[in-house]
């Protein structure tokens, strides 16, 4: 996510503004997201005669995690069923399967109903083995069988003409997911709801009825309010320690069209690789090859450029009629212990006030069941999986997961007693950026092209980490929860609802 990078599906993404939220309004439901998460609730609240506002912060909407996804639409789960079970059990895991299985047909059945042009196929997903990851494989395979889930062995082979195990799952699909967005946004604004982008949040106080204010002063007076903007911009450390930042990094290619099977694609690598098609048509010789892995810590890594490079290098070894890569692109997903995400009832702020978040690697799939289950708890419904995705879960099976993830963060504290990155702005090269320490604290100095000094500081208006250079997108990534500022300062991705103070 930044200027320097762009996704597969960004040129797709014109006509997605709209006005500005300009002054007080009332609703049944105020959402605060834009993405899929968002709309899918809006457009589901709509169907059943809410009236709904959506308030975006950026210009345009579906302009943050939708857009920088990889689009698959998986009910096999990123962090793999015989983790769920061990740390939640058999119940739980199903729960999932069927929770995911059912937004993957929701969304199949909205696309029918709004007739959606969106390239909407359903595909198999398939685990292969990495090397030496056929322990997973197999591991998968008896947790699979014990819950009665559905699966096949097989083999996978790649255009090198490399054959490894593989597990077959029915029932996924694959999309283009602005163009998805776009279609939910036509249906949600004939249903008589109201999209502003442009409004940042900074405040939603629970009640009957709620508020929500924006940084302009306007105020949104709701029955309920949902937040779906991937990691909440409140949350405090009630949710905050039950979620961790990580990137993921993307490239898009062409291979030549029917080379490689119209799938999902996964490996049991750690961090794993992930592969799907975009189909170039039936008049294209090339369909679109998109490749993902190489996942860190957000802010907490130092060779970002060089991801790309492997992931690139993993592709052309089992692709060796890649093209060159037209599109190179990270992505942000918030993984909890257990990998499942935080739906329902937000647990800080008062009653009426729900949110979506967590997405462990399940991103619009996650989006959607989200999407769901708050639709039904906004509606008073009795939704069985609640449980299985509440917010103020204890998740005891994972606690030593939580509690390195939470000493983690705690650590990245310490950037406020080390030195900084280089002594002063004349040691920057043009079109990059270093913390740079000034006195009891640190800025965060950016040099442009032509050797103009933007000094900000350092410090995450969020809860007050010291930010990292991301020299590969030119951003400036938080390491505690994840806020992503341009090399300028300004917040492109939450929880931080503020830009880097500029201090010139």
């Amino acid at each position: 996510m930044s200027s320097s990078t762009s996704s597969l599906w960004t040129p797709a993404a014109s006509a997605r503004t709209a006005s500005a939220l300009a002054g007080n309004d009332t609703c049944d439901v105020c959402v605060i997201g834009a993405g899929i998460a968002g709309l899918t609730t809006a457009y589901l609240l709509g169907r059943e005669g809410k009236r709904v506002l959506v308030l975006d912060a950026k210009p345009e909407f579906a302009a943050g995690e939708t857009e920088y996804t990889t689009a698959h639409l998986a009910w096999y789960l990123d962090d793999h069923f015989s983790h769920l079970v061990a740390v939640r059990g058999d119940a739980i895991a199903k729960t999932a399967a069927s929770t995911h299985r059912n937004a993957i047909a929701l969304i199949g059945d909205i696309v029918k109903r709004e007739q959606i042009d969106c390239d909407y196929h359903a595909v198999s997903g398939h685990l292969f083995a990495a090397a030496n990851g056929t322990d997973l494989l197999h591991e998968e395979a008896e947790t699979l069988t014990r819950l009665e889930l559905p699966f096949e062995r097989t083999k996978l082979a790649f255009p090198n003409e490399k054959e490894v195990e593989c597990l077959r799952f029915p029932d996924h699909a694959r999309f283009h997911p602005i163009r998805y967005v776009l279609g939910l946004v036509a249906a949600v604004r004939q249903q008589g709801g109201v999209i502003y982008t442009d409004t940042v949040v900074e405040k939603v106080r629970g009640g009957r009825p709620c508020e929500v204010r924006t940084t302009k002063e306007h105020t949104v007076t709701a029955g309920a309010v949902v937040i779906a903007t991937n990691n909440p911009f409140e949350g405090g450390t009630v949710l905050h320690t039950k979620v961790s930042a990580h990137l993921t990094y993307a490239l898009a290619a062409n291979v030549p069209s029917g080379s490689f099977a119209d799938g999902l694609f996964w490996d049991t690598a750690a961090p794993y690789h992930y592969v799907r098609l975009q189909p170039g048509g039936p008049a294209s010789d090339v369909d679109t090859l998109i490749v993902g892995g190489e996942d860190h810590k957000t802010g907490q890594a130092q060779d970002q450029a060089t991801r790309w490079d492997r992931l690139t290098a993993w592709t052309r070894e089992r692709f060796p009629n890649l093209g060159p890569v037209r599109h190179r692109w990270s992505g942000q997903v918030f993984e909890t212990p257990d990998g499942l995400g935080l739906i329902g009832l937000a647990p800080w702020n008062g009653p009426n006030v729900f949110v979506i978040t967590g997405d462990s690697g399940m991103g619009l799939t996650h989006g959607t069941l989200g999407a769901q289950l708050v639709t039904d708890l906004v509606a008073n419904r009795v939704n069985e999986s609640a449980a299985a995705y509440s917010p103020s879960r204890l998740m005891p099976g994972a606690l030593l997961t939580r509690l390195g993830e939470n000493l983690n963060m705690a650590a990245q504290y310490v950037d406020w007693v080390t030195g900084g990155d280089v002594k002063n702005p004349d040691h920057i090269p043009p079109g990059q950026g270093a913390v740079i320490r000034s006195g009891l604290t640190k800025l965060a100095v950016y040099k442009d092209d032509r050797g103009a000094v933007t000094k900000m500081s350092a410090v995450c208006p969020h809860m007050g980490a010291i930010v990292h250079w991301n020299a590969a997108e030119s951003t400036w990534d938080c390491p505690c929860h994840g806020s992503r500022f341009s090399a300028t300062g300004t917040c492109l991705h939450g929880p931080s609802v503020g830009d880097l103070k500029n201090v010139d």
